[in-house]
């Protein structure tokens, strides 16, 4: 049974090319303008009862906290159950728009990882160290595997994260050239069957899968390396000075990197203490809830999809590597508001992504103009990054049509359930570029 398949452009643009598209002032770094988003920042960890003077990120999300509590005051004349249930909304509300905001901040200090916040190396690791902490995160550990996500993305045995499980991985039956063909268009009903029976992908199952990831998904990969690197040995982890994953030079960065974790925990049971775990529940503890969800959500949905390749060593080039990912509206599927407000509320990292790949030290605020840029050159050479709409339907819909990849092959696209794979390769005409991903990866 011959499935009709969507032609995927390998791309052989050169670096030169990519970056020489981007007007030169949008690499221009300013401290103090990135420091803009931040002050009210330093005004949180201070105190939750003074009023905001400064700063945006966390002067909305201190704003909300506000009104929250001002909302919850009105409901001590309601009925007893009528108040809980009004008084759980109003906290629930709260938290998913602190926990889209808060996003923003995490964003911040993945700039400053890649030293696109400041020129100044030493400012990007103060301002990064503190914002990944509060948010639970190891800055330099993540920071050094991030770099090496960004030099191999896309591909199959270097990438960090989001790297595909092949069919021996997933436990199915070898390639049969008489029944099934290597890019997946030609599958026999047989087959079909055979792989949906192996791979049981039933809607609730899928159902199930999203949850766990959406909610769990950062803590498995930092703790246990779920959806990482599949080659590492077990027992790889980002807190451990020893893991693979880290240089011997990176000893004192991953300790110290534990240091801010072990601080934050500490806060956490002191906030506990002194204000009570209801307290530091809602205000805290459910937006950094959302702030995971919302970190894989959008870093899942930017390097999956089965239209995006994955490349084996030959096939495999920095630039081919940058363009594997999409640019998504985050929210976009609620309607253009809240697609506007998701990429406002993150500094439009799921909207801006294929050029955040290309070149990783330009800031979210002159990310727009670069990306504007950068699709006109990218659409000249018939290439288009731009997927659907960021949510949960659009994990769902990933999640069922992203199952493996093939065991054999220099480039490879999904599989589903049945076996099929939605696009196939096609292969532009080589150009002659010289590799330079500017990560530094060893610093």
């Amino acid at each position: 049974m011959d499935q009709q398949q969507v032609p995927v452009k390998i791309p052989n643009l050169s670096m030169k090319d990519l970056l020489s598209s981007i007007p030169p002032r949008c690499f221009e770094r300013s401290t103090l303008r990135s420091l803009s988003y931040l002050y009210a920042f330093l005004f949180f960890l201070a105190t939750w009862r003074s009023s905001v003077n400064s700063g945006w990120d966390l002067f909305v999300i201190a704003c909300l906290w506000r009104l929250a509590g001002i909302a919850d005051t009105f409901t001590t004349t309601l009925s007893p159950t009528t108040r809980v249930l009004a008084s759980f909304s109003i906290w629930s509300l709260y938290g998913f728009f602190a926990g889209l905001f808060a996003m923003g901040l995490w964003i911040l200090a993945h700039e400053a990882g890649h030293g696109a916040f400041s020129k100044h190396k030493s400012v990007n690791n103060v301002v990064g160290w503190v914002l990944h902490s509060s948010l639970g995160v190891p800055y330099h550990s993540w920071r050094i595997s991030h770099a090496k996500h960004h030099a191999s993305t896309g591909h199959m045995t270097q990438d960090q994260v989001f790297v595909p499980w092949t069919r021996s991985q997933m436990g199915l039956p070898p390639l049969d050239a008489t029944r099934d063909d290597l890019l997946g268009a030609k599958v026999s009903e047989a087959v079909q069957n055979e792989m949906w029976e192996a791979l049981g992908d039933t809607p609730f199952a899928a159902f199930i899968k999203c949850a766990i990831y959406l909610v769990f998904g950062l803590p498995m990969y930092l703790i246990w390396n779920t959806g990482g690197q599949l080659r590492y040995p077990k027992g790889t982890n980002h807190f451990n000075p020893s893991a693979v994953i880290f240089a011997k030079h990176h000893h004192s960065q991953v300790v110290v990197s534990d240091l801010g974790i072990f601080i934050w925990l500490g806060l956490i049971v002191l906030s506990c203490y002194h204000w009570s775990f209801a307290t530091v529940f809602r205000v805290y503890l459910v937006p950094y809830i959302w702030v995971n969800h919302w970190l894989v959500l959008i870093t899942f949905l930017q390097h999956s999809d089965p239209l995006l390749p994955h490349y084996r060593a030959e096939m495999f080039t920095f630039a081919r590597g940058a363009l594997c990912t999409l640019d998504r509206s985050l929210l976009g599927d609620l309607g253009p508001m809240m697609g506007w407000l998701g990429a406002h509320a993150t500094h439009g990292i799921c909207e801006t992504h294929v050029l955040h790949h290309l070149t990783s030290k330009i800031p979210h605020y002159n990310a727009w103009e670069a990306t504007d840029a950068l699709r006109a050159r990218l659409s000249e050479a018939g290439i288009d990054l731009v997927g659907r709409p960021a949510g949960w339907a659009e994990v769902y819909r990933v999640i069922r049509a992203c199952k493996f990849v093939e065991d054999e092959g220099g480039v490879v696209f999904y599989k589903n359930a049945r076996g099929i794979a939605a696009a196939r390769p096609v292969f532009a005409a080589p150009a002659s570029d010289v590799e330079d991903s500017g990560i530094e990866v060893d610093k």
